[in-house]
């Protein structure tokens, strides 16, 4: 049996999920700070529903020049990079402290790649903002959804491990199903 850590710290690449949403880009071409804005508005409307930490990660050449490095604004911690340093960067650093109990949030192949080295579960930028609607909606309409999909399911029928999903896959499918 695989066991999964209770705490899920959700890592987002910030800049990679706005850019990556239809919505959040429109209001990110108007003003950056309008999307990043409406990205932690998102984020603390979903922390409510589903208690996770989460930490979003934003490059420091675009930070307001009045910011913090690190930030917690409605429950959601904001960190932006130093100076010539990337937002990747630190993600993967983050990822690496943090090991099984993260899950990035990026779109960004050498982020994910680097994460998965470090047993962090990854999902992508669209997957997650299609969690965070359902997770939104489904609150909404009062519905308690718990997504047990684990790979494997318990049958009469023999079929031996070998159709069953890696561990590394079925590990991160259990983490992306606690969204």
């Amino acid at each position: 049996m695989i066991k999964v850590p209770m705490s899920l710290h959700i890592i987002i690449d910030g800049y990679n999920l706005i850019r990556n949403s239809s919505a959040l880009r429109d209001l990110d071409l108007q003003d950056i700070q309008l999307g990043r804005d409406a990205l932690v508005d998102m984020l603390a409307a979903y922390k409510r529903i589903k208690p996770h930490r989460i930490t979003v990660v934003f490059d420091g050449a675009n930070a307001p020049g009045h910011s913090l490095r690190r930030d917690r604004i409605k429950g959601i911690d904001i960190k932006f990079s130093r100076p010539g340093e990337l937002a990747d960067t630190v993600i993967k650093k983050m990822a690496s402290r943090e090991k099984e109990k993260a899950l990035v949030v990026s779109s960004d192949r050498e982020v994910i790649h680097s994460a998965a080295s470090y047993d962090a579960a990854t999902i992508s930028s669209p997957e997650f903002e299609e969690k965070l609607a359902l997770a939104g909606y489904m609150q909404a309409k009062g519905i308690e959804y718990e997504n047990d999909d684990s790979g494997w399911t318990q049958t009469t029928k023999k079929k031996g491990p070998r159709r069953r999903l890696p561990k590394k896959m079925r590990r991160n499918q259990l983490k992306t199903g606690k969204l």
